[in-house]
């Protein structure tokens, strides 16, 4: 099966290398790809948002299968154009994208589906702004309501601050999504989907905070770790018959299946799971560490489901031990990041055992040296028997790369091993009663 992957990022990086992996996967191509991805599979420079350059290179590779990484050429219908060539596609349809393109329409589809969520409101005129704001708090989350790469979110007890993020939304032309605070520790649940078809991969839990201790502003994401040593045995198979499920069901009912990967973000609170997001796509950085523990054919899990063949796929298997994800981020970055400096460190000289560097944001300058080239710069992935020596093993790789004013969180799955994160008692009295 020779396999196109069209992204740009460490996800994409992660997913070739997971493919490279496969024996069934005789060649992988990205678009329009990146320096470390390069070195593993053949780039082509292809805008991923442009229909009609996808599917001429589609076309001219002579792809068996397409996987689409990130969630804006999904938005847009990528998939649907690579489909209506013939060619299998891993990646919903427009239509069904909206899961994750449209909050509002995220909502409508859980409502109808019975599946607890926050409260929310719609606000799109700044002269209703204040009155909707009182109708929430102490706590109170504001949200882009279209694609914001996971930085639209404000959580805040202050009021003025809350108020400033939705204004600033508003004055940009875009409609602000008002939602009750949800408690309990958070949940990335990957789910393979096609149709009413529901396979589970390994939950993991994102650090969205760009500081250590979850401070400072929301990031696309600054690590990531899996499995969830506080999570209960049976609560995966709870998530997916109670949320995922239930909301692929019912966009069948609407005649929009989902077919790819169907994203449940979830507080695990007091009443049990409550979704605060879906995605259309694998969630960055929560891939690169489920994908470390994949001992299945990824590509045979991605065609089954791109060709409606996921029931007779056999279930995913997984390696023993955890893994982690550590992002190192540019100067200044969630805001505007500094970039064009000089990578060092990331050399196969420099290798970790049980460790891989993925490249997010990089380049290659004239002469040859690595370069930043975005706000999420590099991703250390490690494996360990446990997530203590996942750890160990991240921060000795991370340590040895040099890039003027990076920085990284040093706190990646860090309450898991030591043992603050817990479910809240009175939800595990309400499931054993």
């Amino acid at each position: 099966m020779r396999v196109l992957v069209i992204g740009s990022g460490a996800r994409e990086h992660a997913l070739v290398v997971a493919l490279r992996r496969d024996p069934g996967v005789s060649a992988v191509c990205a678009a329009p790809g990146n320096p470390g991805i390069a070195q593993q599979a053949d780039v082509r420079p292809v805008d991923p948002c442009s229909a009609e350059a996808v599917v001429a290179l589609a076309t001219d590779y002579d792809a068996d299968l397409v996987v689409i990484g990130p969630e804006v050429p999904l938005v847009l219908g990528i998939a649907d154009a690579v489909r209506a060539a013939g060619i299998a596609c891993f990646g919903p349809s427009a239509s069904a994208a909206r899961i994750e393109g449209s909050k509002a329409f995220a909502k409508d589809v859980m409502a109808a589906a019975g599946v607890r969520t926050a409260h929310s409101e719609i606000v799109d005129h700044p002269g209703e702004l204040d009155a909707a704001l009182d109708r929430f708090g102490p706590t109170w989350v504001v949200k882009d309501d279209g694609l914001a790469a996971g930085k639209g979110v404000v959580v805040t007890p202050d009021r003025s601050a809350a108020r400033d993020h939705a204004a600033e939304l508003l004055e940009q032309g875009h409609p602000v999504l008002l939602e009750s605070f949800l408690d309990g520790p958070e949940v990335s649940l990957f789910c393979l989907v096609d149709g009413e078809t529901v396979v589970p991969l390994l939950p993991a839990q994102d650090h969205k905070r760009v500081g250590d201790g979850d401070i400072g502003p929301n990031t696309g994401g600054m690590g990531a770790y899996t499995p969830l040593p506080w999570l209960p045995d049976d609560a995966v198979a709870e998530i997916v018959e109670t949320v995922v499920k239930p909301v692929a069901a019912e966009m069948v009912r609407r005649d929009v299946p989902f077919s790819g990967l169907l994203y449940a973000g979830l507080a695990m609170g007091q009443a049990g799971p409550a979704v605060v997001e879906f995605n259309c796509r694998f969630g960055d950085p929560e891939t690169q560490a489920v994908l470390a523990l994949l001992d299945s054919p990824l590509g045979e899990l991605l065609n089954a489901t791109a060709t409606g063949t996921l029931d007779r796929a056999e279930a995913p298997r997984w390696k023993h031990g955890a893994a982690i994800t550590v992002v190192l981020a540019a100067e200044n970055y969630p805001a505007r990041p500094r970039t064009g400096d000089v990578i060092t460190g990331v050399g196969p000289e420099s290798a970790e055992p049980n460790t891989e560097v993925l490249h997010a944001g990089t380049s290659l300058r004239e002469d040859g040296a690595l370069i930043s080239s975005g706000g999420r710069v590099l991703n250390v992935v490690a494996t360990g028997a446990d997530l203590t020596e996942a750890r160990s093993h991240a921060y000795a790789r991370i340590a040895g790369i040099k890039l003027a004013g990076s920085h990284f969180r040093t706190d990646i799955a860090l309450g898991a091993v030591e043992s603050r994160i817990a479910i809240p008692s009175s939800w595990s009295v309400r499931r054993s009663s």
